[in-house]
């Protein structure tokens, strides 16, 4: 990747010419925390990841919004099983992320007190910035408020060493980025890449759902010398994976940056949770990887205690393979999609999940295309294997064996087909 080097330095001595290049300073609050307490099995707090009360009018107002009142509303109870959040690890009730986080609002207050680059950089954020690195065998890593302004982060950095080499101009087509987008990656890309996109800083390419040959075919096609590939690395309504190993082999043909947005692969996936490109042992091929904090990290504080309890993550998998055993569908990660069709099938099952005691969000559009609604169902280490079981035997109406997997099929399909139009 001497290439992208060369183009990155050449931005930065850009930069430093004009005075523009700061590097930030922590504030030293307090020593290294001591280690967080762990456990070796699940312990009763983990149900309060699943365990979730929603008000009796809100309950009722939902039920009631396909005329549909079976008249035993009121022997519901309020208490649901939630199989929709995306807390894959249940760290977020974990005793230490809860003393953790008490003890830095008691001690040290609330809120980062301004930007980075201000004032609003302490050593507890240099502290999970190196440990994400470690994590996700990198050379650095930069903390963002959101996974959403991650990617919105990268995109338009990308889209700067463009205009910072133009010098004062807008650049011309041929010294834009070429950026190669995956149809189904996450609105946040999207977004990115539309940025830089209307600031003429980049040309867009958006290839077929995890389509190699689609892909080398555009990058083949391309005259444009800066190249990128984004993709998600677990695609957050299907719960396929990218092909990780074949976009490396790409990769050396071609030199392009590859970044993926491993959002909901992050601790979840890999012996160490370092996520998807560890599953698939291709971390040395992937240059710029970005993440959440608000998903299977439960939040900050609980990043390194994940790393201590693996059980979680065997827990999840077993999960996984235990929903596919009494299903026969062919899943191959904890987010599992099924495609009933419109939208007034997707809202009548979720009314089903409801009264059945579980709470399963049906997907509309604009999320995913017309006529491909559906019930995105997550597994988590605090569900329980009767939950699962529960849980399958209240979606009998949409597991019927080959009719299921159709559905699955051609809603994945037609969600690659629009999607590829997005941009």
């Amino acid at each position: 990747m001497a290439q992208w080097d060369a183009l990155v330095d050449a931005a930065l001595g850009e930069l430093a010419s004009k005075s523009l290049l700061r590097a930030t300073r922590p504030i030293s609050l307090a020593p290294p925390l001591a280690p967080p307490e762990t456990f070796p099995g699940p312990g009763p707090w983990d149900r309060a990841a699943v365990e979730i009360r929603l008000d009796r009018a809100t309950l009722h107002q939902w039920l009631a919004e396909g005329g549909e009142a079976s008249g035993q509303e009121e022997e519901l109870g309020e208490k649901l099983i939630l199989f929709s959040g995306n807390d894959y690890m249940g760290l977020s009730s974990h005793p230490a992320v809860r003393e953790a986080a008490a003890k830095a609002a008691q001690e040290y207050g609330m809120g980062p007190r301004g930007s980075a680059l201000i004032c609003g950089y302490t050593t507890y954020h240099k502290l999970v910035e190196e440990s994400l690195a470690e994590l996700k065998k990198k050379e650095d890593c930069l903390l963002c408020p959101t996974g959403f302004s991650a990617n919105m982060a990268v995109m338009t950095a990308l889209g700067s060493i463009s205009s910072l080499l133009a010098v004062g101009r807008k650049p011309a087509k041929d010294e834009r980025i070429a950026i190669f987008s995956d149809a189904l990656n996450h609105a946040s890309i999207i977004d990115g890449i539309r940025l830089i996109e209307r600031q003429q800083e980049a040309v867009v390419f958006v290839y077929k759902h995890c389509d190699m040959s689609h892909l080398d075919f555009l990058l083949s096609s391309c005259s444009i010398e800066k190249k990128v590939v984004v993709t998600d690395s677990l695609f957050s309504m299907d719960g396929d994976l990218a092909p990780l190993p074949e976009l490396v082999e790409l990769r050396r043909k071609y030199g392009f940056l590859l970044v993926i947005d491993d959002a909901h692969g992050t601790l979840v996936c890999g012996d160490n949770g370092g996520g998807v490109p560890e599953l698939l042992e291709c971390e040395s091929g992937i240059d710029i990887s970005v993440g959440t904090l608000s998903k299977a990290a439960g939040c900050q504080g609980g990043f390194v205690a994940c790393r201590k309890e693996r059980w979680r993550r065997s827990l999840v998998w077993r999960h996984v393979q235990y929903f596919a055993s009494l299903t026969k569908l062919n899943i191959t990660s904890p987010i599992i999609s099924i495609v009933v069709g419109s939208e007034e099938a997707a809202l009548r099952a979720g009314r089903h999940m409801l009264r059945s005691g579980f709470h399963v969000t049906p997907i509309r559009p604009p999320t995913v295309p017309p006529n491909s609604c559906r019930l995105r169902i997550t597994l988590s280490a605090s569900h329980s294997s009767d939950d699962i079981k529960r849980l399958v035997n209240a979606l009998t109406p949409w597991l019927s064996g080959k009719h299921a997997k159709q559905n699955f099929v051609e809603g994945h399909a037609e969600q690659s087909y629009v999607a590829a139009s997005k941009l």
